[in-house]
């Protein structure tokens, strides 16, 4: 289940095998610039299926949209001049943005409000592996209840901060997530990675407003 890949220079022939495991519904594990992230195809329905299955969440605000460059929000997002140069600044890093969907988004990922946040990381495996399915990835961070099945927590009611995520929550090796049931593959770039989560900017009003405070300054 577990591939160890150096980050920078990731065997073509995992890469490849990664893609494929995706296009056809899998679940991926890999960290990210903030904590380890599970994902699949943004394309995949069975994919997205079984990632919400597995969180147990039922809130959007948990989920992102993984992308390599500010050109792939533009085709499932309204992204404005200002709105662009600001993610521009602090993309990529550990920024998740809220923004306004375009029409058909949301039918594909049956959400229940026209939003989505999205993200650029900073780390070279996920941004690899998007590169290499040539599509986005939808994404949740790695938890432990998700190895239990545990309750997820209880949304906010709209316009509430997201509390933050527990640092007992999260995980620091890859070997840890081969308990979570349902994982297809573990890329694993054999650092222990930094128990943190990103910071939330809701886009979608006049200004940008915090969501959740995480990794990323903000005032940037």
């Amino acid at each position: 289940m577990i591939e160890y890949v150096a980050p920078y220079n990731i065997d073509d022939r995992v890469l490849t095998r990664g893609a494929a495991l995706l296009s056809a519904g899998a679940l991926l594990a890999f960290p990210s610039d903030t904590s380890w992230c599970v994902a699949c195809s943004f394309g995949s329905k069975e994919g997205i299926k079984r990632l919400r299955r597995l969180s147990g969440e039922r809130e959007e605000r948990y989920f992102t949209l993984l992308c390599a460059d500010i050109s792939q929000f533009g085709e499932f997002c309204s992204l404005d001049n200002t709105r662009f140069r600001l993610i521009k600044r602090l993309t990529p890093g550990p920024y998740v943005f809220i923004l306004k969907t375009l029409s058909g988004t949301g039918k594909a990922l049956t959400l229940s409000r026209p939003e989505l946040g999205v993200r650029i990381p900073g780390h070279p495996i996920p941004l690899a592996v998007i590169r290499s399915l040539g599509a986005p990835l939808y994404s949740i961070t790695a938890k432990r209840s998700m190895i239990a099945g545990g309750e997820a927590e209880e949304p906010g009611e709209p316009g509430e901060e997201l509390p933050p995520i527990p640092e007992a929550e999260l995980f620091e090796s890859g070997w840890e997530l081969e308990a979570i049931p349902g994982l297809d593959l573990i890329m694993d770039g054999g650092e222990e990675q930094a128990r943190t989560f990103s910071t939330i900017l809701d886009l979608t009003g006049g200004e940008a407003r915090p969501v959740r405070r995480g990794a990323g300054p903000w005032p940037a």
